[in-house]
């Protein structure tokens, strides 16, 4: 079964590979070989990450700073990726928009619908949609010229069903920007959307030898106060928050030839949340 894993000689390249889990998906895809582009824009995250999975897994990494809802900058990110690797034969779209601790740009993320940032939507669709829309297009190309390629994409369990607004009642958000927590609607609505890109490329690329799969994850443990984790928890059939690396082995079979039949997918890593 080792070859069906084996990614080794494979060129990776990952969006908001300085985050929590793009860093578990570098992790894994090292572990079985492959070599890794960690794209962020936070390129010091990058470059810590660099050097330690180097150090631990013996391929290469190299760290860039890209900001994906800006063409140019993602026609560069490509460029550079495969001047240094001569090819990208995995690509992962992780990265999101979200809030950020103490960030005036950020301060309305958890804004009701009613009271919602009409800046802020801009942003989260420019990210979340634009954003992958634009790496799976110049990705897409190389990959086109290869006559192969694996692109995955990011989704929640919130683009399959609606939050349960209940079990945020008294969360205080971890990021101190304004009162409560929540799960606004526009990341709800991208996620959603992710699903639809999924399903269309699958099928535009399918003769050109490109597979799209989609990951859809639930709640990951990051540090949550203990009553939002209880609450969580009381509503997964699982009875917890997925830890971080029990993403690693799903990621792992989406990348490699153990799914060489799977396209259009969705792959749904929940804990049970959607089976109720």
């Amino acid at each position: 079964m080792e070859r069906f894993f084996d990614l080794n000689g494979k060129v990776s390249l990952i969006t908001g590979g300085a985050g929590l889990l793009g860093v578990q998906y570098a992790e894994a895809l090292a572990e079985a070989g492959s070599n890794i582009v960690l794209v962020d824009l936070n390129l010091k995250g990058c470059v810590e990450k660099t050097r330690e999975i180097e150090k631990r897994y013996s391929i290469e990494v190299l760290p860039l700073k890209a900001n994906i809802s800006d063409q140019g900058s993602v026609r560069e990110m490509v460029k550079k990726a495969v001047k240094r690797f001569g090819r990208i034969d995995i690509l992962i779209n992780n990265a999101a928009f979200t809030a950020k601790f103490g960030s005036k740009k950020t301060k309305g993320y958890f804004s009701p619908v009613e009271e919602y940032p009409l800046n802020l939507w801009n942003e989260a669709i420019s990210v979340n949609l634009t954003g992958m829309f634009l790496c799976s297009q110049e990705v897409g190309k190389q990959m086109v010229r290869q006559k192969s390629g694996v692109i995955i994409n990011i989704s929640s369990i919130y683009g399959l069903v609606g939050p349960d607004h209940r079990i945020y009642e008294g969360i205080k958000n971890p990021y101190n920007l304004q009162k409560g927590m929540n799960t606004p609607l526009v990341y709800s609505a991208t996620k959603g959307a992710v699903l639809s890109m999924t399903r269309y490329l699958a099928t535009y690329w399918a003769k050109k030898n490109i597979r799209v799969n989609c990951l859809t994850l639930g709640g990951v443990f990051e540090g949550h106060e203990n009553r939002f984790v209880k609450n969580y928890s009381y509503r997964t059939p699982l009875g917890r928050m997925a830890r971080k690396e029990e993403t690693k082995g799903a990621i792992l079979f989406l990348a490699s030839d153990a799914s060489s039949y799977m396209t259009g997918a969705n792959l749904v890593l929940d804990g049970g949340w959607t089976a109720w």
